[in-house]
């Protein structure tokens, strides 16, 4: 697998890639690692356990509780519930260490295992650093101390985590949501009990699909990534709104009345109205990728509200939202980060509070939404290309300088270079379609030229 952890912990296809031994070793790792950083220093160290619902999760989950006890911490095995719900879960119940085991949007023969440091964020890098260091060492031999007797961990379920999670997801609500009809799309996922059981405390009627999993179909033609399913149920049922998860529910995508989509963006900027109003959103500022859509910084800027952009990935928003003492952060595909209330994206609680808004004002969720006109994006993979000079050739410079100033204050030109591939990604905004797909075309040809 090469270095193990990736910028959402380790993922990989289960029992080929991510297999018992590796969870098991790397559990045993973290306990030693934060034991050695003083996390666990003078009391016995708690661990909170979650996962989604894929088969592999089954395994998984037992080699992840066996790692951490053999080390000595105790566990709370809290079932299948959504990864901001080990988050928050592993805050609220004081535990040194959260664990989640989840591949989130992914297909089912992936897995993966996700830590959380004490109070539910995201373990440091340097720490997750220390723990692949120390795996390694224990995997050629290297000695470890083994409590016994009474210093083994001891583990035991948590039931009550749903009902915790949820109470606090419904308590932080500005208002009720009674007289909305909501269809949830759960993706067979972590959230079908979590998301729908919210919303009708919550006050809604609501529908669900794709809350029956069997451990083989999260993400099976459902969820945030196939939002067909959902916008056929709210046209069928009449709803006000829909709101679709991904499989481990740290995303939220919605669809209003008619079935159009409303994506992260648009979330983001009803979310940023609201707290304002409310006086909650600090700064009059939210912090976005630069993958946001040109029409979102067009209308934050026109209601005077500020952005700050980091690189692609909720991790990089998270970081700058710590830094900066925002409230408010996500990304375009359903990453929503309400600090307040949340210590990553959490997909139930930015659906709610989205209802909450549509319920407040009275006005439909497409209105809400016509906050922000989301301009036509057009992307292009240029693949077999030195992608280490997107940033020193001259041409290519020239030629995006010239198309920015082709598509003026409307448009948008954006080079990403990949992380992990020789390719580039040219992506352009602009009012028309068909002038982005020619912009985009052209300055694709310009960079298999000069960096081919």
């Amino acid at each position: 697998m090469g270095r193990l952890f990736g910028t959402d912990g380790v993922r990989g296809v289960a029992n080929a890639d991510l297999t018992a031994e590796l969870a098991l070793g790397l559990s045993v790792a973290a306990a030693h690692v934060l034991a050695e950083v003083g996390t666990f220093e003078g009391h016995r160290p708690v661990a909170v356990v979650g996962r989604d619902p894929r088969a592999s999760g089954e395994f998984l989950e037992a080699a992840v509780v066996a790692g951490l006890a053999s080390a000595g911490v105790d566990v709370l095995r809290v079932g299948v519930l959504p990864t901001p719900a080990v988050a928050y879960l592993t805050g609220a119940l004081g535990a040194d260490l959260g664990v989640m085991l989840s591949a989130s949007h992914n297909p089912m023969p992936d897995n993966g295992v996700k830590f959380f440091a004490r109070g539910g964020h995201k373990l440091a890098d340097e720490l997750e650093d220390r723990i692949e260091k120390t795996y390694h060492g224990h995997a050629a031999g290297q000695p470890w101390d083994r409590p016994t007797g009474a210093g083994v961990g001891r583990v035991r379920d948590y039931a009550e985590g749903l009902d915790t999670y949820v109470a606090h997801l419904v308590g932080v609500l500005p208002n009720r949501l009674d007289g909305l009809k909501i269809v949830v799309d759960a993706a067979h996922g972590a959230a079908s009990r979590v998301s729908p059981e919210a919303f009708i405390r919550a006050g809604a009627e609501v529908i669900t699909i794709g809350g029956d999993p069997d451990g083989l179909n999260i993400n099976d033609g459902c969820g945030s990534t196939h939002l067909g399913p959902l916008r056929a149920a709210v046209v069928e049922h009449g709803a006000d709104l829909g709101v679709a998860h991904d499989g481990d529910a740290d995303r939220c995508l919605a669809v209003d009345a008619t079935g159009a989509e409303v994506d992260g963006d648009q979330i983001l900027a009803i979310l940023a109205l609201a707290m304002r109003e409310a006086g909650t959103l600090r700064q009059d500022t939210v912090a976005v990728t630069v993958m946001s859509n040109l029409g979102f910084k067009l209308a934050m800027e026109r209601e005077g509200i500020e952005l700050v952009q980091t690189a692609v990935g909720d991790r990089y928003v998270l970081e700058a939202m710590k830094v900066h003492g925002f409230a408010l952060g996500g990304e375009q595909s359903g990453h929503v980060i309400v600090l307040d209330h949340a210590t990553t994206g959490d997909g139930t609680l930015a659906g709610l509070l989205l209802a909450a808004r549509v319920a407040a004002t009275g006005r439909p969720l497409a209105d809400l939404a016509g906050v922000m006109e989301r301009l036509p994006q057009v992307m292009v993979n240029v693949s077999d290309v030195d992608r280490s000079r997107v940033a020193s050739e001259p041409r290519l410079q020239r030629a995006v300088c010239d198309a920015e100033e082709e598509l003026g204050t409307t448009g948008r030109v954006l080079l990403r270079p990949s992380g992990t591939e020789p390719l580039v990604r040219v992506m352009v905004e602009a009012a028309d379609i068909e002038h982005a797909r020619t912009v985009a075309g052209r300055l694709a040809d310009v960079v298999k030229t000069t960096l081919g």
